[in-house]
């Protein structure tokens, strides 16, 4: 059978951004931005950014407020494409104060954990807001280096820029397991990004592979809907953070964790976890290979977010079973040896940045495709290359993506300084 990576639904919207967005307030720099009219031939600009989701958005804020020309080009029709796409009752794990991007916030009344449509909206107000300039429905096929200039080869002609600014994100494309004996398996299997509505899983018995942070958000939804029997498959035992203690949302508390050294966020979120939902060895799981803030900061493994998933582990409703060896014919076998039956198999098997294509052949990505480097950080054979958003952080992508915007528009910034510095003093010494 075919794996069903992802199912697209096209929400309708009132979204009335044209393909290419008006320059206003905060883009004086993008005046100086060559041949706008998308005629194909070459464009030149200070900085181009791939991808207008949270990190790329606020680093063109952040670049144009500095009086940069920046270009944004984006391959879907609109901002926020990845969430209009997702399932309705889809909401933030991170709190709405710290979730907004500079100079919007989300209306009065909206929930601590803004819902997917309230998201959606924050983006359409921060590009009309700061007139970003963004290319709709230009998608990048490489980038390479051409002297002094970065040349970006897209669907809509090549550009060239001083910076690039890869922002594509770092759940761009599903990971799907070879399981052996998945394609004759007669059950529906799928992964957790086409997930859908909660009720479309209404009668059927549902195995979810992955108990980490894309695993628990499809358990939270599963245990609200009318479904059979729910078996989680886990090799190792997850970080989980409950949604919230009593009233108090806890992502609330992440810039103090964050501000923590590993070792001792490591410990706060163990004891969080063992006094707000239990250990490891009362859910069934897995032992946890490290520490919750150890994993984040150095394998890029997101913390896991309880809200009702763990009161149906306990309650029996969920059952925890090992890792998945294959699968037969209308069955699963695990590790162990013992079979399951379920009608549906999802996948939280994690995602991929998919940046092979782009900027593999530059040496810039390791074994799984991750950047080497993020935010400020460069390296120095390629100067003007830079990666935002690429790493999950205590404090959530928002917070995330504002600061590394800053410090991209800082170095990046100080380094047109120190160019012209070096012109101003060559010139003096040829005049003398």
């Amino acid at each position: 059978m075919a794996w069903q990576i992802a199912a697209p639904r096209r929400a309708s919207t009132s979204l009335t951004l044209r393909r290419m967005l008006p320059i206003t307030g905060s883009a004086r720099g993008n005046r100086k931005a060559r041949d706008r009219n998308r005629s194909g031939s070459m464009q030149d600009t200070d900085v181009l950014i791939i991808g207008a989701g949270a990190a790329g958005l606020a680093a063109a804020h952040a670049l144009m407020a500095r009086g940069l020309s920046v270009q944004l080009v984006e391959k879907e029709p609109h901002v926020g494409e990845p969430w209009r796409q997702r399932h309705r009752n889809l909401t933030l794990n991170s709190y709405r104060d710290l979730s907004t991007l500079p100079g919007v916030a989300y209306p009065p009344g909206t929930p601590a954990f803004p819902a997917r449509e309230a998201v959606v909206s924050l983006f359409e107000d921060f590009v009309r807001l700061h007139g970003l300039p963004i290319a709709f429905g230009t998608e990048v096929r490489q980038v390479r280096r051409d002297n002094d200039r970065w040349i970006v080869e897209t669907n809509d002609g090549t550009r060239s820029a001083r910076n690039v600014v890869v922002a594509t994100g770092r759940d761009r494309v599903p990971h799907m397991p070879d399981w052996p004996g998945h394609g004759g398996f007669t059950g529906r299997l799928l992964h957790a990004a086409a997930f859908g509505e909660a009720a479309a899983y209404a009668g059927k018995s549902v195995l979810v592979s992955g108990a980490g942070n894309s695993g628990f958000d499809v358990l939270n939804h599963l245990v609200r809907a009318r479904t059979g029997p729910i078996w989680l498959s886990a090799r190792s035992g997850p970080a989980i953070l409950p949604k919230r203690i009593a009233n108090l949302a806890v992502h609330k508390v992440s810039p103090f964790l964050a501000s923590l050294p590993t070792w001792l966020a490591d410990a706060v979120i163990a004891m969080t976890q063992r006094l707000s939902l239990g250990s490891h060895a009362r859910l069934g799981l897995p032992p946890p290979i490290g520490g919750g803030a150890s994993r984040l900061r150095g394998d890029s493994i997101a913390i896991a977010t309880d809200d009702g998933a763990v009161r149906a582990i306990k309650a029996g409703r969920v059952r925890v079973i090992g890792p998945i060896r294959s699968f037969d014919r209308d069955s699963v076998v695990l590790e162990d040896g013992s079979i399951v039956k379920p009608d549906v198999v999802i996948a939280a098997t994690g995602y991929r940045t998919g940046l092979e294509p782009l900027v593999g052949h530059l040496g810039v990505l390791d074994p799984r495709g991750k950047p080497l480097f993020n935010g400020a950080a460069q390296d120095p054979r390629l100067p003007g290359l830079w990666f935002t958003g690429m790493r999950p952080d205590l404090r959530g992508c928002f917070t995330n993506a504002r600061l590394q915007a800053e410090a991209i528009a800082a170095a990046i910034s100080a380094s047109r300084r120190d160019a012209k510095a070096r012109r101003v003093q060559l010139d003096s010494g040829a005049a003398h």
